[in-house]
């Protein structure tokens, strides 16, 4: 496994995390989750992903960048990859184009039984300076708590797609 390590703006605490056991095999939902179009269809705030600097494919190094909306909010993240092993973990740092530190996210996939456990870890990589300004951009004041709440619905969302069930993105004002 390659592995970039945490900016030192990583705080040591997490500020989200969730879990969620899947009807799915690891790689299965590894191909998933480690697939940033793909899984824009699944998240709250992320709505549009694309790869960028050439990328095509979850690689530690590679970049997407993210179309986030909140309401009538919108704003465009960049992430690079720093963790790819596949059916195993998946692990990005989000910066904005303008290069200030956001977030990093981390999926952890287990096998259970026939399945799998999925848990994502949410860490705010925010300089202090920046997070008005972040308020201001995303409209929330609580990203701990809006981020907490994305994961779990997210998680609900990948779990259903997985499993073949009906699910939809609830739209969110």
């Amino acid at each position: 496994m390659v592995t970039k390590p945490r900016d030192k703006l990583t705080y040591s605490e997490p500020i989200a995390t969730g879990e969620v056991t899947i009807d799915a095999a690891p790689d299965k939902v590894y191909r998933l989750v480690s697939d940033p179009v793909a899984m824009a269809e699944c998240t709250e705030e992320l709505r549009k992903a694309r790869w960028i600097r050439g990328a095509t494919e979850a690689r530690v190094g590679n970049w997407f960048a993210g179309s986030n909306r909140n309401g009538l909010r919108r704003w465009v993240t960049h992430a690079e990859i720093v963790e790819a092993e596949a059916g195993r973990r998946f692990a990005y740092r989000v910066r904005t184009p303008f290069f200030v530190p956001i977030s990093r996210w981390e999926y952890d996939i287990k096998p259970d039984g026939d399945g799998s456990r999925v848990t994502v870890t949410n860490w705010l990589r925010v300089p202090r300076w920046f997070i008005p300004m972040a308020i201001f951009i995303t409209g929330e004041p609580d990203r701990a708590g809006i981020n907490q709440a994305n994961i779990a619905a997210t998680l609900l969302r990948v779990k259903a797609r997985l499993e073949g069930r009906e699910w939809r993105r609830e739209p969110r004002v």
